[in-house]
Formats: C-alpha cells, sequence, structure tokens
C-alpha cells in the first residue's frame, strides 16, 4: 500500500497517532489510517449511472471537469451503469458508443489533470440475482479493463457500487476475488477499490475478507444518520416524516467520531487505505446543518487519513449550483 504512518503509540489493541480534541466531548483518540494518494474528490453523480445519460439532470460537458480541478479538488469519481449498455447474453458485449462516451469523460478528466475512480454502479440486477449475473458482471469487467489497461495510474478502478441485497457480504467476499483476478489479467498494478456489502457502509466492515494484493484501497460510503442527510430525500419512502431534522449536538459530534476511529484502526489493522467514496446532506435539510455536517465528517475523515470523495457536483447534494460553487465548496475545501 502507498502509505505514511507516524509517532505510533500503541493504546491497547488500537494504533493511535495523536490525540484530537473536541471542544464539547473532551479528549478523543484519533486513529490515523495509511495515507491514500486520492486527496480531496468530487462525485460527477446523476450522470453516466442514470438509466440513459440526461434523464437525471445533465449530462457530462468538458467544463465541468476543469471546474472541477479549478475548484481544487484532485479526484473526480464517475458513478458509471454498465449494466444498462452490456449485451444480456454471452459475450455481453459493452455498446460501443457508450463505451467511447465513458472513455471520453475519463480522457477529460485526466487531461485537466484530476486523478479518475471508474466504477461499476447500480448494477441492480446482480443484487437480485447474484449468481446469474457472475459471468456478466466478470465479463463486462474484463472488457473495462482490457479497453483501460494501457491508461495511467491516475485511472483507479472500483470492483461495485454498494453491494446489497442478494449478494450478501459473505458472497460479495467471493465475487469480488473473483472479479480482481480478471482485472489483474490485464491490469497486474493498477489500484483497484473495494467496498463493503450492505450498501457499502461500515456495518458490514469486519466482515469484508481482503485479498492478498498490495494495489488496493478501501472505501466507505457515510450517510450517518441517514435520517438527518436524506430528509425530504424523493427516492427514499417515508423520508417526508424527517424533514426539519437538524444536526451538530456533541452526542452527534461524538457518533462520527466513533465511527471514523472504528474504520481508521481496521485499516491499520489490514494496513490498507481509506477513500470515503461518498458522503454528503441532501438539499432539503437546513443548510447551516448541512454546512456543520459536511465540515465536521471532511474535517474528521482528514484527520485519520481518509481522502474522499463528496456526493456530488451538480445535482440534489450538489456543491455546485447555478453556474458556481455554493457553501458547501468552503466547508469541503475551507
Amino acid at each position: 500500500m502507498m502509505h505514511k504512518v507516524s509517532l505510533v503509540v500503541v493504546l491497547g489493541a488500537l494504533t493511535i497517532v495523536g490525540v484530537g480534541c473536541d471542544s464539547d466531548s473532551g479528549l478523543t483518540p484519533v486513529i490515523v489510517a495509511p495515507t491514500s494518494h486520492l486527496g480531496r474528490g468530487i462525485n460527477l453523480g446523476n450522470k453516466l449511472e442514470a438509466p440513459s445519460e440526461g434523464e437525471w439532470g445533465a449530462p457530462v460537458e468538458a467544463w465541468m471537469l476543469t471546474t472541477i480541478e479549478r475548484g481544487r479538488f484532485a479526484t473526480v469519481r464517475i458513478p458509471t451503469r454498465w449494466s444498462a449498455h452490456a449485451a444480456a447474453v454471452p459475450p455481453y458485449a459493452i455498446d460501443a458508443a457508450f463505451l467511447d462516451r465513458v472513455t471520453w469523460v475519463v480522457d477529460q478528466a485526466l487531461s485537466a489533470g484530476l486523478m479518475v475512480v471508474l466504477n461499476m454502479h447500480h448494477y441492480q440486477e446482480i443484487f437480485a440475482d447474484p449468481h446469474g449475473q457472475r459471468d456478466r458482471f466478470l465479463a463486462v469487467w474484463q472488457q473495462i479493463a482490457t479497453h483501460f489497461r494501457d491508461y495511467p495510474d491516475s485511472l483507479v478502478f472500483e470492483v461495485l457500487n454498494e453491494p446489497n441485497t442478494n449478494l450478501t457480504p459473505e458472497l460479495w467476499n467471493a465475487f469480488l476475488l473473483d472479479a480482481l483476478a480478471v482485472i489483474r489479467q490485464s491490469n497486474p498494478d493498477r489500484y483497484v477499490m473495494l467496498g463493503t456489502g450492505e450498501w457499502g457502509g461500515i456495518g458490514a466492515m469486519q466482515r469484508l475478507q481482503l485479498p492478498d494484493d498490495d494495489r488496493l484501497i478501501f472505501t466507505f460510503h457515510y450517510y450517518s444518520p441517514f435520517e438527518f442527510t436524506h430528509q425530504g430525500a424523493e427516492w427514499v419512502s417515508g423520508s417526508d416524516a424527517w424533514l426539519g431534522t437538524t444536526w451538530g449536538t456533541s452526542q452527534d459530534r461524538a457518533a462520527v467520531q466513533r465511527d471514523f476511529d472504528t474504520v481508521a484502526a481496521w485499516a491499520v489493522q489490514h494496513d490498507i487505505t481509506v477513500f470515503m467514496g461518498e458522503f454528503g446532506a441532501y438539499s432539503r435539510a437546513a443548510m447551516d446543518d448541512r454546512l456543520a455536517w459536511t465540515t465536521f465528517v471532511r474535517s474528521e475523515a482528514e484527520r485519520r487519513g481518509f481522502s474522499w470523495a463528496y456526493w456530488e457536483f451538480d445535482a440534489g447534494f450538489g456543491a455546485y449550483r447555478n453556474g458556481q460553487w455554493n457553501e458547501l465548496h468552503e466547508a469541503l475545501i475551507p
């Protein structure tokens, strides 16, 4: 792993690097994970992972990538719904026009000076029928990996976004091992990102079995507390009842610190770098609370050595609206 660890003191079973102080909750241990090279990033969300590009918002344009780089982000994560553009029968060929489109977006990002995380997003069929979709999943990855095999190390592959439902954490351990083997056939040295089952959060982290590979990055998503971050979200049943939920008490902050200490301790134990691939609070929460949550989550992640990518650029969680960066940009890039 590419990592930096300094001033290590062992306290009990955890590796502690320094001690953080929260003004309300007192001294809090800060476990520092090996440091990733991806830095601060943002998701190009609601674009290539829509059923068809443009269905959930504006399609990708070149200016978006240069704007992200000029906004002092180092990385862009590109969620991509490959399953909507690959044949349902062998050899499961990816539609050539869609592959060209994704390639153009990746090229624009790299040309802008950004690092890129390219993933497989919203593969709903594999969550419903893992065994029935296994060969298709691996065949699509074989095509992606072969197509991008000569790209620089600044392109990272993320195997699958938020495994869930019938793709259980235990089954996911087997699938990710198979996918990594397929990727390594054409990309022996590329960094590959792996997340957890049960929707990519930290709940299934202890059940994730990491392959023996020294070019891996661990990713998790953070939307806690969900009733705050997704209040009023139209795609979440019952979320209107959460409208008005606030955030910012000492107990709220302590919960984030406990969660991140757990992730960092696990990462130190497994000597793996960490990328918080998604975090954000939806636009129907009060902006002051969104700013407080975003600032705290971002800063606590950085204190523990996590790279991150905010969800997302210019849609319902967006930090860029109406032709300019909004207040969230300062919370992310102070």
